[in-house]
């Protein structure tokens, strides 16, 4: 069994769900990146992703892009994000997600990214451009190295499709929410809601599901797990956060960030 299935078997214990948390490598800078991690894990994040900044990421919303775009104009490089990675690995034993595009891993080699990543720290990928279809290689290189392959799907997806998706996720299953998009509050509301009954009837328990897209507050969270979610993601809210927070107050502010939105996965 994975980390990552460990932290949502420990959860269940716990009667709890997932806080996912997601900051990107290199924002605002190294040092930055770990104060927010620090302020992560003692705010209560069960799982962080790591984003690996990519030239054009297509998949990312404009805080995202933004940020990977920062990041990578800072220096930041594989070279680098592996360095970052066994230093927060030896501060936490917190289960790390990396979320970047598989146009890295193909050119390096599918086998030789996932094993550089997995001996410095990493315990699973989401790759937001991998098709299903096409993950072949990326999953014979995972499941040799023991590595979750996390996929994704939407509202639209249809339900064979979703099948085969589920099928071949590992650690947990990520639905991409239109949470908070234009259009009637009451109408997206049902539309999430469904979305998340329908995927846990098709999972059947298998895995955990996971959902994010635009999640800011201890409201949603709620409202998600009600609905049924193992887990929920939140990115932009932390990167929105850190823009313009002096050094120093990094941590302590995605600290009691964190330990808001923690406490709201409790009230299940």
């Amino acid at each position: 069994m994975s980390k990552i299935q460990d932290k949502f078997l420990e959860l269940k214990y716990k009667n709890q769900k997932a806080l996912i948390a997601y900051v990107v490598a290199g924002y605002p800078n190294e040092s930055g990146t770990l104060s927010a991690v620090r302020g992560l894990v003692k705010g209560g994040a069960d799982i962080i992703e790591l984003g690996l900044p990519f030239s054009d990421p297509l998949a990312d919303g404009p805080v995202i892009q933004n940020a990977s775009h920062l990041a990578l104009k800072k220096g930041i490089n594989f070279r680098k994000f592996i360095s970052l990675i066994k230093k927060i690995k030896k501060k936490t034993d917190v289960p790390l997600v990396l979320m970047t595009y598989s146009n890295l891993l193909f050119k390096a080699g599918f086998d030789k990214f996932i094993k550089i990543t997995k001996d410095a720290g990493i315990d699973g990928f989401i790759l937001p451009d991998m098709p299903v279809d096409e993950a072949k290689d990326y999953l014979t290189a995972a499941r040799k190295y023991h590595a979750d392959t996390i996929f994704l799907i939407s509202p639209n997806t249809e339900k064979e499709r979703m099948k085969r998706i589920a099928n071949s996720s590992t650690g947990f299953l990520y639905i991409v929410s239109h949470y908070g998009v234009t259009g009637q509050q009451q109408e997206i509301q049902q539309q999430v809601r469904d979305v998340i009954l329908n995927t846990k009837k098709i999972v059947r328990k298998k895995i955990p599901v996971g959902i994010g897209f635009g999640i800011s507050n201890p409201i949603q969270i709620r409202n998600f797990i009600r609905w049924g979610a193992d887990a929920v993601i939140i990115g932009s809210a932390f990167l929105r956060l850190i823009d313009g927070l002096p050094a120093d107050k990094i941590e302590k502010q995605i600290m009691s960030f964190t330990k808001s939105l923690k406490n709201a996965t409790k009230a299940v």
